[in-house]
């Protein structure tokens, strides 16, 4: 899954594909270099970040969506938390909703999930963006996550939801700390077990760039934080996950193709 980040503050590439052209541009190439879906964002969930209007989120997001559904070739995903905002991109064409409060953050979010029949990715916060980071705890992060992820599943197929439309994101970055998301990413697997397809989100997070300067013995740049990516992502897909949700497309392609050469 590629990321197209229509904002002008997402922690890693914020700015740089605000505008439609730049951003419709962005999502060609990421097809191009092997992405295949699109997830269209247009609101930072940053740690500490705030949210934005309905109405500014549709006029971030709604004629990239458009144009990308057109051009692309690729199924294109809605990131929102907002009901107006999902119905809108699904309106556009988009095929996605991909929640990161699972369907929780907005009343209207669910019956409309049901309603469209689009597919849905329901992941796992610890609070909200603006608090996630303030000392996040758990006492066993993978089975608490595991549980949640299992209990918004059965919430999801009780209101009328396909199982097959459902995919699971354990929400790696979103409430938890270094430690909690190197357990996340070492016990991955154990996520399949919920029957669902398993997206992790991982790219350019602030743990891999850790990770990379206790190695390296210096700042992790944006360049480290992609190699680290791609070698989480191999990590990922040796466990089974089936979506990873990167930045660097082409990268991370590569990888998992030479990683999986003669398997």
């Amino acid at each position: 899954m590629g990321i197209v980040n229509v904002t002008p503050d997402s922690f890693s590439d914020g700015g740089r594909h605000a505008a439609v052209d730049a951003a419709v541009a962005h999502g060609l190439r990421l097809v191009a270099e092997g992405a295949d879906l699109l997830d269209v964002g247009g609101e930072s969930t940053r740690p500490f970040s705030t949210p934005v209007e309905a109405d500014e989120e549709i006029r971030r997001t709604a004629e990239v969506v458009r144009r990308l559904v057109r051009e692309s070739g690729v199924p294109v995903s809605i990131d929102t938390s907002k009901a107006a905002v999902a119905e809108h991109a699904l309106e556009c064409g988009a095929e996605i909703i991909n929640d990161v409060t699972g369907l929780e953050g907005d009343p209207a979010m669910l019956a409309l999930a049901v309603a469209s029949r689009a597919g849905i990715c329901a992941m796992h916060m610890q609070g909200t963006p603006a608090t996630m980071q303030i000392d996040p705890r758990y006492g066993d992060v993978v089975s608490e996550i595991f549980q949640w992820l299992a209990a918004r599943r059965d919430t999801l197929l009780a209101a009328g939801i396909d199982q097959a439309r459902i995919c699971l994101d354990p929400g790696i970055g979103f409430g938890k700390t270094h430690a909690h998301n190197l357990a996340l990413v070492s016990h991955a697997g154990r996520f399949l077990d919920l029957g669902c397809p398993i997206l992790v989100g991982h790219s350019r997070k602030g743990f891999i760039g850790k990770a990379l300067e206790q190695a390296l013995g210096r700042p992790a740049t944006e360049s480290d934080r992609d190699a680290g990516t791609a070698g989480i992502a191999c990590r990922l897909a040796a466990a089974g996950i089936q979506i990873v949700r990167v930045h660097a497309v082409g990268l991370v392609r590569s990888a998992l193709e030479g990683f999986s050469a003669g398997a």
